[in-house]
């Protein structure tokens, strides 16, 4: 009996304890902060598993937090915002940093969200946002730091170093480093797309058109029954009912020009290979082109060298490559060198060599000679062309070296650097696209090597003695346009849209990196910054010194330059050495992918070797179908410029974004103008037309 009362009255006075402890915390204010979490609009990302969140700051940190809300895992619904409030007894103080983990709601349940951002505003009416931008697929919890850049050097406090040290160990893990073939940059080691974290995959969107886009021209293929046609063309007419559909505005101006000796010359200004001509100071030695050759209205060919109207396209990194072998023909492949002069604004070839080593057997074709001589000259010229612009121009300085910048960035660089904050936009989709050319364009069985002369062992050769020729200068339009001595051609547009667009792309990329190097130590002593420049020289150059590369950074104005450099490189060049492929391919005899037939040795070549000579029915319809699929944008289309998903949060980034976007705009604005008055337009450098990255 008293055991029970006194067992009664200690639960009585434990019960009252209890009481008052609850009371007195009842009474501690709470301090509250709001939590704003955007999830992205895109296709599954959402969802309905339990997700869970800890504030950090320079204070202290809160408990973690179940996100809860009364319509339950809908709040975190794709496109939706929702609000939520995590309360603390203290203030946290500066917040840097936020962990979520994602639980399953249901057993054996668990799906992939993809929150773009989350707000925080604290107690005291300062608002943080955390950038996110990525898919959290598992139960682990995953570290974010605030929007507002910040160099190694610049850490707060320990945990925000650690959060920083791990998030680079855990990249360097998804994103390494391999040799896809000596001689070539390193890439992205993955044997396919679903080797990659889901953030850098395509969306479902772009999955889905990419893929049926490739799907319905491999239909359209196997039902006219072309496919697997391996006979030569009879009639070129019959060409242009490959894709009866698929026609643009320019197509059907190429189709109508194709033998023109000014649309040939105008394609080396304006077309898809826009860098190869060079001003000719004095002719090589292997090509004797005389002035009994050559008619002028005035003066010699020495004197119109002097007066720098004379131009080179010189072909050799093609010379002695071995060529493809299709559908057991032996294919051909010259080295040509292609003279051209400007006489009074007007910009026309005048003489072509086929090979590199002057004979007998080795003629220069002129205008002068008969129409089909001069014709078979121009197109073994065109084919070359196409060779050199796929494997060099388009691949190698575009692709590849995207890729280079890409690893190097997601390897190097954590989200909360500016360097990562100003690129990532601008690597969109790249790895992925890239994975895929090496899966289906230049395997062992792609289209590519399948289909074009320089496939197979020629591909590799051509591209390693690219690389090894490539220089610094060549990649910044200002000192390539300088160094091949151009920038006088008139009705440039390449030259004129690329010159302008490097110029606002500087002045925000100055702008930018400005705010956050005040000095050149700053840029010195960042070591994530030289660790991404050590890597491009190193995996993406070889380390070839040879090619001016920088290896480090010792000055703000070396890092602003590259930086341009690489923006330039994944936007702007990329589409204006890709966005055409369509419109001057489609017609096969202005860019024949490969020839069946030798060269001419003589002049008085007969009318029927040139059908004979262009690539057969298949080798033709694989070639355009490959080239409709990489010309087509997807409708997730990112313009440059465009930042859907804010990475700066800091006030002046933001400001200098805008005033990137307006001057973007109007030069479009301007780009369009001028090309209402052109009988050719040239929009492949419209801003509005391409996008921030390497994305097809």
């Amino acid at each position: 009996m008293y055991k029970r009362d006194e067992s009664g009255e200690s639960n009585q006075q434990t019960s009252s304890i209890s009481s008052a402890k609850i009371l007195q915390l009842s009474r501690v204010k709470m301090e509250n902060y709001e939590v704003t979490v955007y999830t992205t609009n895109c296709a599954f990302a959402a969802t309905f598993n339990n997700v869970y969140i800890k504030l950090v700051g320079t204070e202290g940190e809160s408990n973690r937090s179940w996100l809860f809300s009364i319509i339950g895992s809908l709040a975190l619904f794709k496109g939706d915002v929702a609000h939520f409030t995590v309360s603390c007894p203290k203030s946290l103080g500066t917040l840097f940093l936020i962990e979520l983990d994602k639980q399953d709601f249901l057993p054996f349940f668990q799906d992939s969200w993809y929150p773009s951002k989350v707000e925080v505003r604290s107690p005291e009416g300062d608002t943080y946002c955390f950038p996110v931008h990525r898919w959290i697929t598992d139960r682990e919890v995953n570290r974010f730091r605030e929007g507002k850049a910040v160099k190694t050097f610049e850490e707060p406090n320990t945990l925000a170093r650690y959060a920083r040290e791990q998030e680079l160990i855990g990249r360097k893990k998804d994103y390494c480093w391999e040799e896809w073939e000596k001689g070539l940059p390193h890439c992205i080691k993955g044997k396919s797309p679903l080797c990659l974290p889901p953030e850098v995959r395509f969306s479902y969107t772009k999955d889905t058109e990419f893929f049926w886009t490739a799907a319905i021209g491999q239909v359209e293929l196997h039902l006219k029954g072309l496919e697997k046609r391996h006979e030569p063309w009879t009639d070129i007419d019959a060409v242009d009912r490959v894709f009866t559909y698929r026609t643009t505005d320019m197509s059907e101006y190429v189709q109508e020009q194709w033998q023109e000796d000014a649309f040939f010359a105008w394609q080396y200004l304006n077309g898809v290979n826009p860098i190869m001509i060079r001003c000719c100071e004095g002719l090589p030695e292997n090509f004797p082109v005389t002035d009994d050759m050559v008619f002028f209205c005035q003066g010699s060919l020495k004197r119109e060298m002097e007066r720098g109207n004379i131009f080179l396209c010189d072909y050799k990194r093609l010379d002695g490559v071995k060529p493809n072998t299709i559908n057991g023909k032996k294919q051909y492949l010259m080295a040509p060198l292609v003279l051209f002069h400007n006489r009074g604004g007007k910009f026309m070839p005048i003489a072509i060599q086929l090979k590199q080593t002057p004979a007998e057997d080795n003629p220069i074709f002129l205008p002068t000679d008969s129409a089909y001589d001069w014709l078979m000259a121009k197109i073994f010229v065109r084919s070359a062309d196409f060779q050199e612009h796929q494997l060099n121009v388009h691949l190698l300085r575009t692709h590849l070296l995207a890729e280079v910048f890409a690893v190097s960035l997601l390897r190097n660089v954590p989200m909360v650097h500016p360097l990562y904050n100003l690129l990532v936009p601008h690597t969109r989709y790249t790895l992925q696209i890239n994975i895929l050319a090496r899966l289906g364009l230049i395997s062992e069985k792609g289209v590519f090597t399948q289909f074009a002369a320089s496939g197979g062992e020629a591909m590799f050769t051509i591209m390693k003695r690219s690389l090894s020729s490539m220089t610094y200068k060549s990649l910044c339009i200002p000192d390539d346009i300088e160094e091949r001595g151009v920038g006088n051609i008139p009705n440039y547009y390449y030259k004129d849209d690329g010159l302008r667009l490097w110029d606002i792309i500087f002045r925000f990329v100055e702008g930018v990196l400005s705010y956050y190097y005040k000095t050149d130590d700053l840029v010195v002593n960042d070591t994530e910054l030289q660790d991404w420049i050590r890597d491009i020289f190193e995996h993406g150059f070889l380390s070839q010194e040879q090619t001016g590369i920088p290896q480090k950074f010792s000055t703000v104005a070396e890092l602003i330059k590259f930086v341009t450099m690489v923006i330039f490189t994944c936007s702007c060049q990329h589409s204006a050495v890709n966005s055409g492929q369509y419109d001057y391919g489609a017609w096969m005899p202005n860019t024949p992918t490969s020839l069946q037939c030798p060269p001419p040795t003589t002049k008085g070549t007969k009318d029927h070797i040139m059908m004979q000579t262009l690539p057969n029915i298949s080798t033709t319809v694989k070639g355009m179908s490959t080239m409709w699929l990489l010309s087509k944008d997807s409708s997730d289309f990112v313009p440059l410029g465009r930042y859907p998903e804010q990475y700066f949060s800091e006030g002046f980034p933001r400001k200098l974004i805008k005033r990137f976007q307006r001057e973007l705009h109007k030069l479009s604005v301007s780009i369009k103008a001028r090309n209402d008055n052109l009988k050719l337009p040239y929009t492949y450098l419209d801003p509005a037309n391409f996008e921030n990255s390497v994305a097809i």
